[in-house]
């Protein structure tokens, strides 16, 4: 139904659609006319702390800050008396800890942060002695994940081993999309997708797991001392008082409308806010991936590998996390590398001379990969593609003097290629997956990418023209247009796009590099 106080969209033909996406460097905002054409674009930057190894951090202030600026800078182009609803898209997992009042009770622990290994570690323990498993199986076959220090379970329970104090002014646990749809709306909703990003969502129930919630409360209350267990299950919090509520868990097409004060300094009406979905899912449907069988590639601060189907599948190896997409009956077979644009951006930072990420790409372009030093590029630490392994660590093998700056940024740009193909390999093991990678985002923007891409792994690389970066945002704001009652475009190849070819005679120089990036890999890891 469209919502109340809107005409009908076929009444309605000057109705904007809006689509935030609060990514892991920035806010980024789009508006779509009808059609599904971005009419206006915004994006505003925030910082990360890293002031402790493995720590990054960031205030939830400049997250609501970010979205009054794309607002405003929207208006000039999308005027606020035309939007029609707003839809949610963000980085996951990322964990906001919120007190009684709804304010955040510390700084957000984003998905970059690796300090909570050992409690996630001690969850797994917990968990599979409970189910008589291994810990590991046990978790990945009730949540679909392969649950690490990287999830918000782990990231509170290493808080409240090492900051008590702040757990015990907790009351919830919400991910970043779930506070800035609190701040927007004043109620704290969560969807299927970011969910998973707790490790504590029952794929199967579709909502929070007891039996996984009670693991990490035993967990807790073992870490404090007291050996007690819990009393409500369905709150998620323990009888000692230090595993905080969990939010709902609602469908990604749910709406709440503005709080009047927000709406107010936004310059809009009370328009409905779409509760959305995690910025993997929105990147895949922004790029038109919703049919099973279809593939997105989605690059950004990481890069998401993202497989459809019609029913969740597990992978008897754990090389792949099941994801509920925002359309009823799909899901995603998901694969995150980790560090690809960051180590783009980290690599550029080396080298200077006013470098950036596509810099880099166009140096590396100018060197054949079979010229370059081999770059395992594990550099977040760890990794979460197909080999989901925290002790993975960056590495740089077969360097000689006779290599430059161009060389090393051939190297990374190879070393994530050959990640790449390893999911994409992934994929086709599991299941008959469509030979075309849709793309979008960061690296995938410059021809030279999508043309290693596409040779290294035999594909037809394929890029929807006008994407650029805001894929994402696009995604949450065709999700608000459905919300709104205005049904999602048909799946279909898009209309003007830009198509990489595989390159045969290419096929055979990418084997030999893979061969050589896995015999590093081997002697250095294992």
């Amino acid at each position: 139904m469209p919502a109340r106080g809107h005409e009908p969209e076929s009444l309605d033909p000057g109705a904007l659609h809006l689509g935030l996406d609060l990514g892991t460097s920035g806010l980024k905002a789009v508006a779509l006319d009808g059609s599904g054409d971005v009419v206006a674009r915004a994006r505003t930057d925030y910082p990360t702390s890293r002031t402790r190894p493995g720590a990054a951090e960031q205030d939830p202030r400049d997250w609501t800050r970010a979205v009054e600026q794309v607002a405003a800078e929207l208006a000039s182009d999308a005027p606020p008396r035309r939007w029609r609803a707003i839809g949610l898209s963000a980085m996951l997992p990322t964990l906001v800890t919120a007190g009684a009042d709804g304010m955040p009770t510390g700084p957000a622990i984003t998905w970059e942060d690796s300090r909570a290994e050992e409690q996630a570690r001690r969850l797994r323990d917990v968990f599979g002695a409970a189910a008589g498993t291994a810990g590991d199986e046990g978790l990945y076959r009730t949540t679909g994940q392969w649950v690490d220090g990287r999830y918000l379970l782990p990231m509170f329970l290493r808080i409240a081993d090492e900051e008590p104090a702040r757990a015990a002014r907790t009351s919830t646990l919400l991910g970043a999309k779930d506070y800035l749809f609190s701040w927007l709306t004043g109620q704290a909703i969560t969807d299927p997708s970011t969910a998973t990003g707790f490790g504590c969502f029952g794929l199967n129930a579709g909502d929070w797991s007891p039996a996984v919630l009670t693991a990490a409360a035993e967990t807790a209350a073992r870490d404090a001392g007291d050996g007690h267990g819990r009393e409500d299950v369905s709150s998620g919090r323990s009888a000692c008082g230090r595993l905080p509520a969990l939010p709902p868990v609602l469908a990604a097409t749910a709406t709440r409308p503005l709080r009047p004060e927000v709406a107010a300094r936004l310059g809009c009406e009370q328009l409905p806010v779409c509760v959305g979905a995690a910025d993997s899912v929105l990147g895949a449907l922004g790029l038109g991936v919703r049919s099973p069988g279809q593939i997105a590639y989605v690059a950004g601060t990481s890069t998401v590998i993202l497989g459809v189907t019609g029913k969740p599948v597990l992978d008897p190896q754990h090389r792949f996390l099941v994801t509920p997409l925002a359309e009823p009956g799909r899901w995603g077979l998901e694969m995150d590398l980790l560090a690809t644009g960051s180590a783009l951006r980290w690599l550029a930072s080396l080298l200077g001379g006013g470098l950036d990420e596509a810099g880099v790409v166009r140096l590396a372009a100018q060197v054949d990969p079979a010229d370059a030093p081999v770059v395992l590029p594990y550099l977040s630490p760890g990794e979460q593609g197909a080999l989901w392994d925290p002790k993975l660590r960056g590495t740089i093998a077969s360097l000689t003097l006779g290599h430059d700056r161009r060389h090393l940024a051939r190297g990374l740009v190879n070393g994530i290629v050959l990640e790449s193909r390893r999911c994409l390999a992934v994929l086709d093991e599991t299941g008959p997956f469509a030979a075309d990678l849709l793309v979008a985002g960061g690296s995938a923007t410059a021809e030279s990418f999508r043309a290693d891409l596409a040779d290294a792994t035999g594909r037809r690389v394929i890029m929807p023209a006008g994407q650029d970066t805001d894929f994402s945002a696009r995604g949450a704001a065709l999700l608000a247009a459905t919300a709104a009652g205005k049904p999602l475009p048909p799946v279909r190849e898009p209309a003007a796009a830009m198509i990489c070819e595989a390159d045969p005679r290419r096929a055979a120089m990418w084997d030999a590099l893979w061969d050589r990036h896995e015999r590093i890999r081997h002697a250095v890891h294992e």
